[in-house]
């Protein structure tokens, strides 16, 4: 049972605020958010996702650089209120179009009006976008494009040699287009979040593929879709289908997804509802090749003196480039300044000092497959270290993301609609994205 809910932007301010039974105490969401910007319980890290504070228990997820939460006072399982802040962001993104503070602030009636319908009286009623549909009356006012920040390259789709703007995807699905046409296109994400851990000889100690095949569609009038896949795709070690075959550790699918002929040759068939859902998650443990190698050195160069050295190479094709890219490590706590020594032409590199928590941070903007780049840091103490400098410092962590790349050879080998008529021929959309959820290299 769900007392209230709100969303809160990266300031604190309140962009949208619904008191479902009016029990709970005003203030509520100065509180959180007093607590959440000054939490001290653990100094190293962000406020974890549920708390209680005087008997009230506090729900959050960050979506978009915005807050949503949701309070309680009853024992409710938080994986369920946690799940359902997920749902109601992805319900509001499905009729925006776009989920940022500005489309919520241009869109409050709308988005009043969703709420209204997600939950009557702090219980759930629906969080799917198909069934909404027919209850919401309100158009979305849509986000110019121009105010929205610059597209990168993850922000393409492809289709052979065709491009299209990651705006696409941005629109929503209760709007029409002008001159009242209808979409008539389907988008597939292929998104895997990995997770790598690198000894300091730079091998691989563990490893893990997290991966979700997504979907949104903009079809009308709800035709069948048959989405195939690697045609040596093995669900565990039992379904073993050969040398080379793609191991998938365990999967799941979405309620609307057939599985009727998947086990015998990968295919899944499906009515796809409105908006974005995920039609399989996956979990991959069998060794992989990392996107990136990192190795991190750190020697004393004097008393007072020390030099880090982090070389990252990309064991990704050269057609392929990786953004967003940013590698920290945690210096000793005695650090008092750092200079840094980039390789000859380096271009679009950032590096940082962060003495608050005695962290260095290297960015670079844009990194070519194929591609090596060398950091050089030279540490000043302001005391001697007493011990062994390696367990002072690290490990190295990086985050990046490779779009057109995925480290499981998962592959959607084809997308087929079913045809109402020859003049019937949707667009369809394939992306491969991946991100990192913890890389990490020990010294």
């Amino acid at each position: 049972m769900i007392l209230q809910f709100f969303v809160l932007s990266q300031r604190g301010d309140n962009i949208v605020y619904r008191d479902y039974r009016g029990e709970a105490q005003k203030g509520s969401a100065e509180t959180f958010f007093r607590k959440v910007k000054f939490w001290k319980e653990d100094a190293e890290g962000d406020a974890p996702p549920v708390f209680n504070i005087d008997g009230v228990n506090y729900f959050h997820v960050k979506v978009a650089g915005l807050l949503l939460i949701a309070t309680t006072r009853v024992n409710v399982s938080p994986s369920l209120v946690l799940e359902l802040l997920q749902r109601i962001a992805r319900v509001i993104k499905d009729c925006l179009g776009v989920l940022n503070e500005d489309s919520f602030r241009k869109n409050f009636v709308l988005v009043y009006e969703l709420l209204d319908e997600v939950i009557d009286f702090g219980y759930v009623q629906t969080t799917s976008t198909e069934d909404l549909k027919s209850y919401v009356f309100n158009e979305p006012i849509v986000i110019d494009a121009a105010r929205m920040p610059p597209l990168g390259p993850a922000s393409i789709f492809m289709q052979g040699t065709k491009r299209m703007p990651g705006t696409a995807i941005t629109k929503s699905v209760v709007a029409n287009e002008p001159g009242g046409r209808k979409r008539d296109e389907i988008f597939v994400d292929v998104i895997e979040k990995i997770s790598v851990t690198f000894n300091s000889s730079g091998f691989i100690l563990t490893s893990e593929i997290d991966g979700t095949i997504q979907m949104k569609s903009y079809l009308t009038g709800n035709p069948e879709i048959r989405l195939a896949l690697n045609e040596d795709l093995s669900i565990g070690t039992s379904d073993y289908r050969g040398s080379g075959a793609v191991i998938l550790d365990d999967c799941n699918f979405h309620e609307s997804v057939h599985l009727d002929s998947f086990d015998v040759d990968r295919t899944l068939s499906l009515v796809p509802p409105e908006g974005e859902f995920p039609v399989m998650n996956y979990r991959m443990t069998q060794p992989f090749k990392p996107p990136f190698r990192i190795n991190a050195l750190i020697e004393e160069t004097g008393s007072l003196k020390a030099e880090v050295t982090i070389k990252v190479r990309a064991e990704f094709n050269s057609s392929i480039n990786a953004n967003t890219v940013l590698v920290q490590m945690p210096l000793p706590s005695f650090t008092s300044r750092v200079t840094f020594e980039l390789e000859p032409g380096a271009v679009g590199h950032t590096t940082d000092f962060k003495e608050a928590n005695k962290r260095l941070e290297w960015g670079l903007k844009k990194v070519v497959g194929g591609s090596e780049h060398t950091l050089r840091a030279k540490l000043t103490f302001s005391q001697e270290l007493h011990g062994n400098i390696m367990k002072e410092a690290g490990p190295v962590s990086m985050t990046f993301t490779v779009p057109m790349y995925n480290a499981s050879r998962l592959q959607v080998k084809y997308l087929q609609i079913a045809k109402k008529s020859k003049a019937h021929n949707p667009y369809r959309w394939v992306r491969y994205v991946t991100q990192a959820n913890s890389y990490v290299a020990r010294l």
